[in-house]
């Protein structure tokens, strides 16, 4: 029996609140830069933009590309998954660490800060070690459990 292990939660919030701000940025500036008459005579200072209203004017394209790409990252992770199977733990459907490859699984700050630590030995030989945090993917303690006890 597989478990998986979405991507959290926090994670794709997160994204939707910085690509939220960052549309709501492009039209407040996109606003002020150049709709907004009063605004525009305040930051004019002899017939020229001063830096607040040549911000304001020269911002928006950026706050929008920034949504733009938090919108495209969160379009690549949304589907993102770690799967503990019978023999092996698959990350994202790219990398594999075999049970038998697993040396150890340092759980010490899994109950406070929400991660793990599973050093394992690589293809060369050389132990490498991967941390999985609960800010990266729910359902953690299933598949810590599920580690552990195949470990054991």
């Amino acid at each position: 029996m597989a478990i998986e292990a979405p991507i959290s939660k926090f994670k794709k919030s997160n994204l939707l609140i910085y690509i939220g701000i960052c549309v709501i940025f492009a039209a407040w500036f996109g606003y002020d830069g150049y709709l907004n008459k009063s605004f525009i005579e305040k930051q004019t200072e002899n017939g020229k933009p001063n830096t607040t209203l040549m911000f304001n004017q020269k911002s928006p394209p950026f706050f929008l590309a920034g949504a733009i790409l938090c919108g495209i990252y969160f379009y690549m992770v949304k589907g993102r998954k770690l799967l503990a199977g019978e023999t092996e733990l698959v990350i994202n459907d790219k990398k594999k660490i075999s049970y038998d490859s697993i040396e150890k699984i340092n759980k010490t700050w899994f109950e406070k800060k929400g991660f793990f630590v599973v050093t394992y030995k690589n293809e060369n030989g050389k132990e490498t070690d991967y941390k999985i945090s609960d800010r990266q993917y729910d359902n953690l303690e299933n598949i810590l459990n599920h580690l552990v006890e195949k470990i054991s």
